[in-house]
């Protein structure tokens, strides 16, 4: 298929244009459109996290269809405020990129990124853990997951409100011993300003409110990991 591809504010700025004639595979989808300009224009690629994408004049997502002839935008979130902070939440089974996350993510005056990554263990050390994993099955209830995360980040910026960007990635599907789970990530401007505990506070709330589940599979047979932590009223968002 053929589309039409219409490009704005900094994407047009970086590829030097504000139009684009893209040929994909019939069945492509938004996600497919973003691989292939990743690809084909390495240096629009950070943008691509946070990038607004619309098909024939309205609100599009990874895994709208599009379609032959199609005029498709993109295009970064409507301007607002000069003080605006970027944040990142989402739910993937495609490898998480630390260059790209931290890029979108950072300001002008962004001098500091806190990033925790999660990891599959391949050996476990502890009791009541299988000794060996063959690989880790994650799943998540998605849209709770995502509404979660940004709860998160609406109380990592309320006990650090010098936090600029916030990242909270968790990869789901099949996953082997070495591959990273998921990122929290926090920029600031200096190092001295609290991103160390925001992060680490991302990733213990994570690891509390977001529905996330994991089943492990070894040698000795397979299991889900189920968590101790049962949420309150207290853990409700109330905004």
């Amino acid at each position: 298929m053929k589309i039409t591809l219409l490009l704005f504010a900094t994407l047009k700025q970086k590829i030097g244009s504000n139009r684009l004639n893209v040929e994909l595979a019939d069945d492509a989808t938004v996600a497919d459109l973003k691989a292939y300009m990743a690809t084909t224009y390495p240096d629009v690629a950070a943008y691509l996290e946070t990038v607004l994408v619309s098909v024939d004049k309205e609100y599009a997502f990874d895994h709208t269809e599009l379609a032959d002839g199609s005029e498709v935008g993109m295009f970064p979130p409507v301007s607002g405020g000069s003080d605006a902070k970027p944040n990142i939440f989402k739910i993937t089974e495609d490898e998480i990129d630390l260059n790209a996350l931290t890029a979108a993510i950072t300001l002008p005056s962004t001098g500091a990124c806190c990033v925790f990554s999660g990891m599959v263990r391949g050996e476990t050390n502890r009791e009541g853990y299988a000794p060996e994993t063959d690989f880790l099955e994650y799943e998540a209830y998605v849209p709770m997951a995502e509404a979660k995360m940004q709860q998160v980040a609406d109380e990592i910026r309320e006990q650090w409100p010098v936090v600029e960007g916030i990242a909270i990635v968790q990869r789901i599907g099949r996953l082997y011993p070495g591959t990273p789970t998921v990122l929290i990530a926090c920029t600031a401007g200096h190092r001295d300003t609290g991103v160390f505990e925001a992060s680490r506070y991302g990733i213990d709330r994570l690891k509390e409110i977001v529905p996330v589940w994991k089943k492990e599979v070894g040698p000795g047979g397979q299991a889900w990991v189920e968590g101790q932590y049962h949420p309150t009223e207290a853990d409700q968002k109330t905004n």
